[in-house]
C-alpha cells in the first residue's frame, strides 16, 4: 500500500460483482453519501478474511486504499450486519430493491450525508417488517423519499397541470397526481383512488417507524410499491429489476 492514499470509510454493500476466481467488486455507499467501488481480494473463498464482512446489505468500517478505477480493501470490521435480512426470501427481495435505489441515486465524488443514514434505516426496516405488505411499504417509502430529496418530488395534493383539487390519475412523466380531464392529455397517466394517494402521500411524510406501525392490506402496499417503481424507473431513466422481481414475486 505504499504510496497509496488510503481511506477510513463507513459504509453499506449495495451490490457485489464477481471477479476473477477468488475476488469481488464492491458498490459501496460511504457514510459521506458519495459511491465507492472497491475491490475485496479473496472474499468468494471460503474462509476468506474478508468473506462475511463483506455481505450483501452489511454495514462495515472499511481501510480503503484510493486505485484509479477501483479502490481496494485492505482491512473491513462489520458494524451492522442486518442478519434478519439473510435466509428470508420476502426480506431479500425488499432489501435488494432498497440497495439497487440506492445505488443508482449516489454518485462517485457527490457527498450527501442524508443517503447513508436513509438507507441504513430503510434496510433495518426490511428487517423490522412483520409482513410482506409492510416491506413492499418500506421498499416504496425508500425509493419515494430519496428520489424527493434529490429533487423529483411528486406533486400529490393536487393536480400539478390545472391544480384541480380532485386528482384521479398518477403519472410520472406529468410529475404527479392528475385530474381525469388532463389526464387524457398524459401519456401513461393511470386511475389511482384517494386512498392510494393518502398511502403516497404518507411514503413522503411518515418514518419508517409510523409505516411500520401502520395497518396496511397487501393490495394497497403493492399499489405503492408499484407507484414508486414507476416514478423511480421515469426519473432515473433505468430499468429496476429488483423491484420489477420485488412486484412479480
Amino acid at each position: 500500500m505504499a504510496g497509496r492514499r488510503a481511506d477510513h470509510v463507513r459504509a453499506i454493500v449495495l451490490d457485489r460483482t464477481k471477479l476473477g476466481e477468488s475476488d469481488l467488486i464492491l458498490d459501496l455507499l460511504a457514510d459521506d453519501g458519495s459511491r465507492r467501488r472497491a475491490v475485496a481480494k479473496g472474499a468468494r473463498r471460503p474462509g476468506g478474511r474478508l468473506a462475511a464482512r463483506v455481505e450483501l446489505f452489511c454495514e462495515a468500517d472499511l481501510l480503503l486504499a484510493r486505485g484509479r478505477s477501483l479502490d481496494t480493501i485492505c482491512e473491513a470490521s462489520l458494524t451492522e450486519p442486518h442478519r434478519a435480512i439473510r435466509g428470508d426470501y420476502e426480506r431479500v427481495c425488499a432489501a435488494s430493491a432498497v440497495c439497487e435505489v440506492a445505488r443508482l441515486t449516489c454518485y462517485e465524488d457527490a457527498p450527501d450525508r442524508l443517503l447513508h443514514p436513509l438507507c441504513s434505516r430503510a434496510l433495518g426496516a426490511c428487517e423490522q417488517a412483520p409482513d410482506r405488505a409492510h416491506l413492499d411499504l418500506c421498499a416504496a417509502a425508500y425509493a419515494m423519499k430519496v428520489l424527493a430529496h434529490e429533487g423529483w418530488r411528486p406533486e400529490l395534493g393536487c393536480c400539478c397541470a390545472c391544480g384541480d383539487p380532485v386528482p384521479s390519475h398518477f403519472s410520472p412523466l406529468a410529475g404527479g397526481a392528475v385530474c381525469a380531464s388532463c389526464a387524457r392529455e398524459m401519456p401513461g397517466a393511470e386511475p389511482v383512488s384517494p386512498t392510494l394517494l393518502g398511502w403516497l402521500r404518507s411514503l413522503l411524510g411518515c418514518t419508517f417507524d409510523e409505516l411500520l406501525a401502520a395497518p396496511v392490506d397487501a393490495d394497497s402496499a403493492l399499489a405503492c410499491l408499484s407507484c414508486a417503481h414507476r416514478w423511480a424507473a421515469a426519473h432515473l431513466d433505468a430499468r429496476l429489476r429488483a423491484v420489477e422481481f420485488c412486484l412479480a414475486s
